[in-house]
C-alpha cells in the first residue's frame, strides 16, 4: 500500500503532511511514502532527508496522486489535481467541508474516500490525533510573540535607577487551547494577564496558569457535549460588551482566539470598545480568517484606529511551519494507524469507529 503527498500551495500554505520522522513510523506498518519533488524544502527539509528514510521522490505530481492509495495533505488540493483523484483512494486533511462542499461533492462523485481531522470527536483515544489542538498550541504562542513585538513597549515589569516600567496588561479573549497557551505565554514574559471565556469551566484553568478571569455577572456555563464554546444570548453579550469596554480602557494587548466550528467567528470586540482603548495598543486577532473578533480586522492587514493597531494573518502558523509540520505529521500518522488493518495489511473504514465514523465527510 502506498501513501502520497504532493507539495501544498505555497501563496497560503508552508506547512506539510509528512516529515522524515514519520516515515519510519509508515516503514514500520509496510507502506510505501511517495512524494512529490521539493516537497518541504521551503522550511529546510531536503528531499535526501526523506530518501535517506525510505520516501520515493518523484518530479511528477499527477503519479505521486494516480500511484497512491491514501493521499495526505495539509489542505484540499486545488481543481486540477482534484481530477486526478481515481476511484477507491482516501485523501486525509483539513478539508473544511463548511468552505469546500464543491470540491468534496466532486471527489465523493469520483468515490474517493474523505477524512477532515478537524472534525475528530472529543474523546480520549482522538486525543493523540487532534489536529486542531495541536496546531492552536503553537497558534497561541505565536500570536502573543507577534503582539508583542509589535508592541512598542517592555512586557515585564522594570525597576531601573531612572524610574520603574509598569508590566503591560494583556487580554485573551478565549480560553480554549490557543487562548491557555497565550496566557502561559504572555505571563512568561512578565505581563498582566486577564482572560474572558464563555464557559465557566474555563475560569479554574485560567487561574492555575497566572491570569485573571473576567466573570460576566449571572453567566451560564456556554459549553457544549464536545466542549467547545457555543453561541450567547443577546443578554449575556450585552453584560460581556459592559464588562469588555470597561476592562479595555487599561488593556495594552489584546489576543483574540474565540472561535465557533464550522460557523464565523463571533465578534466580540466591537469599534466602540477599540475606540476607548489607549493609543498605541495592540489587538491581535486569530479568528481573522473566519472573519475576526475584532469588528475591524483585515485579513493580512494592519489596522490602525486611533493608534490602536489591529492585527490579523490569515496563517500564523507559515511563521511556525517546521514546529507545527512536526506535530501535524505525527496526528496524520495516528489517524492512519488506526485506519490501517495490520492483519489484512489496508485501510478499512470501519464505520462502527467513532474516530472514522465522525471524520468521514458524508
Amino acid at each position: 500500500m502506498i501513501i502520497g503527498s504532493i507539495s501544498e500551495d505555497k501563496s497560503f500554505e508552508n506547512r506539510v503532511a509528512i516529515t522524515p520522522d514519520t516515515i519510519k513510523k509508515y516503514k514500520s506498518l509496510g507502506l510505501e511514502i511517495h512524494l512529490s519533488k521539493d516537497y518541504a524544502k521551503h522550511i529546510g527539509i531536503n528531499d535526501k532527508e526523506f530518501e535517506k528514510e525510505g520516501a520515493v521522490i518523484s518530479d511528477n505530481e499527477e503519479m505521486v496522486i494516480l500511484n497512491s492509495n491514501l493521499i495526505l495533505q495539509m489542505n484540499i488540493p486545488n481543481d486540477e489535481n482534484i481530477k486526478k483523484f481515481k476511484e477507491n483512494q482516501t485523501l486525509i486533511g483539513v478539508l473544511n467541508p463548511y468552505l469546500n462542499e464543491k470540491k468534496l461533492n466532486e471527489l465523493k462523485a469520483k468515490k474517493v474516500n474523505c477524512f477532515s481531522l478537524e472534525l475528530l470527536p472529543r474523546i480520549t483515544r482522538a486525543q493523540s490525533m487532534d489536529i486542531l489542538s495541536s496546531q492552536a498550541n503553537l497558534a497561541g504562542y505565536k500570536a502573543v510573540i507577534e503582539s508583542f513585538a509589535y508592541f512598542q513597549k517592555a512586557i515585564p515589569m522594570m525597576m531601573t535607577a531612572a524610574g520603574t516600567i509598569s508590566a503591560a496588561k494583556v487580554l485573551i479573549v478565549g480560553a480554549g487551547v490557543a487562548g491557555l497557551q497565550a496566557i502561559a505565554t504572555a505571563k512568561r514574559m512578565g505581563a498582566i494577564v486577564f482572560a474572558t471565556d464563555v464557559r465557566l469551566a474555563s475560569k479554574e484553568q485560567v487561574e492555575s496558569l497566572g491570569g485573571k478571569f473576567l466573570t460576566v455577572e449571572g453567566s451560564e456555563n456556554l459549553e457544549t457535549a464536545g466542549g467547545y464554546a457555543k453561541e450567547t444570548s443577546e443578554e449575556f453579550k450585552k453584560k460581556q460588551e459592559s464588562l469588555l469596554k470597561e476592562t479595555l480602557k487599561k488593556i495594552d494587548i489584546v489576543v483574540c482566539t474565540a472561535l465557533i466550528p464550522g460557523k464565523k467567528a463571533p465578534i466580540i470586540i466591537k469599534k466602540d470598545m477599540i475606540d476607548v482603548m489607549q493609543s498605541g495598543s495592540v489587538i491581535y486577532d486569530l479568528a481573522a480568517s473566519q472573519g475576526g473578533n475584532s469588528e475591524l480586522t483585515k485579513v493580512n492587514e494592519v489596522v490602525d484606529n486611533n493608534g490602536v493597531k489591529i492585527m490579523g494573518d490569515a496563517n500564523i502558523l507559515n511563521k511556525l511551519p517546521v514546529s507545527a509540520s512536526n506535530l501535524y505529521s505525527k496526528n496524520m500518522f495516528n489517524f492512519v494507524n488506526n485506519l490501517f488493518d495490520k492483519e489484512k495489511k489496508n485501510f478499512q473504514i470501519n464505520l462502527e469507529d467513532e474516530i472514522i465514523e465522525k471524520t468521514m465527510v458524508k
